[in-house]
């Protein structure tokens, strides 16, 4: 097969490597927990540096409610419908985590204008489904699975909704949700017939705020699952303890040959690293452990709290943030069971280290961030989760977010601010606004699963 086939998306990780750089970015910008009685909207962001609105927001496509709050999002199809012609990456799924509304938002008729094609309804979705709280899409040739962090009534474990290729809903995507306490993330390696989750809370525990004593009552993950993807069940959890507290972002290496992964574990600050092992066993391991730090203001040493992970195509670096000590790291993962620090930058976080950027003073701290497919450009954002936002940032309230572009040296490693790019949605028309999760037209390092 080779790169110019039918469908949508790249033939390899390598060749995804070597399509056109992002002109355009499309980001999640939200009004929910701000006080500005405005809906949440997806933004259009100019990534070309030839083009005279570059590092602006060109288009701001609005929601048609208010508290949506909007958080991840993913395509409607991606490399694994590569040798499908009747499929393209034509719409973006935007769920609202609190509404439970899906925006299906087609990129295609004008992609620096996107517009709003269909919306599922949260309604439907508890009727139909019985979920609420949705997290992850991901597709798998012509069909979507939504991870959703609840039930109908925001209690846990939640489940996957599935959707077919024209947005209905045909149900349950799982056969069983096992013994499993709590959702969040997934990803798959189908040639390997598995599926990873990951764990947070019940929609009801963390969407009032953060409460330390709840990790302590057990309200929090500390598991990994590992699913049999063809019979859509559970067969082994992996218990990470102390060391796994709030396992959040899972991620597989793009090859799809591979059974190594990682998951970021928020609370502990640890990068856990998964694998099958010769004998047909999952193990896991802590490979990366990021110190607490102390604070005068804290009476305990700051957590970094690493909310995201992300791998580059080509499966030599990982990418962490710490949102509280507010750096984000480069590690060599050449070898996954010795990652190796290679760069490191700071922007906003509670240690003071980066307070401006490019001269935006910055709220809150790293924390969802998008890789080019060539590894070379990283575009970081500095909002959480309303709720918590306002609870470790207040100021983010009147300031809003930023998102900061980083140069990443893919030879050698190393990580470098872009002096040339700067978006602050403080500045916003209807206000200061938050900026959440990225993704791009042609597809980046967190959407495509090769089949």
């Amino acid at each position: 097969m080779d790169g110019a086939c039918c469908g949508p998306g790249y033939a390899s990780p390598q060749e995804a490597i070597r399509a056109p750089r992002e002109k355009l970015l499309y980001t999640i910008a939200i009004y929910t927990g701000t006080g500005i009685q405005k809906p949440d909207y997806l933004a259009t962001v100019d990534a070309d540096p030839d083009s005279p609105t570059y590092s602006q927001v060109i288009h701001r496509l609005e929601m048609p409610g208010i508290g949506d709050e909007l958080h991840h999002m993913g395509w409607n199809a991606c490399s694994s419908c590569h040798d499908d012609s009747s499929m393209s990456r034509k719409y973006l799924l935007v769920p609202g985590v609190r509404s439970n509304n899906i925006h299906v938002v087609d990129t295609a008729t004008d992609p620096r204008a996107p517009r709003l094609h269909k919306i599922i309804d949260g309604a439907e979705i508890k009727a139909k489904a019985n979920l609420s709280g949705p997290h992850t899409v991901h597709c798998l040739g012509s069909e979507i699975i939504i991870s959703f962090l609840g039930d109908a009534q925001g209690e846990a474990p939640g489940g996957y909704l599935h959707l077919n290729k024209d947005f209905e809903i045909v149900g349950r995507w799982e056969e069983t949700m096992g013994d499993i306490p709590f959702g969040y993330d997934f990803w798959y390696q189908p040639r390997h017939n598995v599926m990873i989750s990951s764990e947070w809370a019940a929609p009801n525990t963390f969407m009032p705020g953060f409460d330390l004593e709840e990790v302590g009552h057990l309200k929090y993950g500390r598991r990994l699952h590992i699913w049999d993807f063809e019979k859509r069940r559970p067969i082994e959890s992996m218990y990470l303890g102390e060391d796994g507290l709030i396992p959040l972002e899972v991620k597989f290496l793009h090859d799809p040959d591979s059974t190594h992964g990682f998951c970021g574990a928020a609370l502990s600050t640890n990068v856990i690293h998964f694998w099958k092992s010769d004998a047909g066993k999952w193990e896991w391991e802590k490979v990366i452990d990021v110190e607490n730090e102390p604070h005068p203001e804290w009476p305990i040493p700051v957590p970094g709290v690493m909310s995201a992970i992300l791998v580059s195509m080509d499966d030599k670096y990982l990418y962490l943030n710490n949102w509280l000590h507010g750096d984000m790291r480069q590690y060599d993962i050449t070898d996954p069971h010795n990652p190796k620090l290679t760069g490191q930058v700071w922007m906003g976080g509670l240690l003071g280290k980066a307070p401006e950027v490019n001269g935006v003073k910055v709220a809150g701290g790293p924390q969802m961030f998008q890789l080019s497919l060539d590894g070379k450009r990283l575009y970081v954002t500095t909002s959480l989760f309303s709720t918590w936002d306002n609870q470790f940032y207040p100021e983010i309230r009147t300031q809003g977010g930023v998102m900061v572009m980083i140069d990443c040296d893919v030879e050698n490693g190393g990580m470098k601010i872009n002096e040339d790019f700067i978006v602050d949605f403080g500045k916003e028309p209807n206000g200061p606004s938050r900026c959440h999760e990225t993704r791009y037209p042609g597809g980046d390092c967190t959407s495509d699963i090769w089949l």
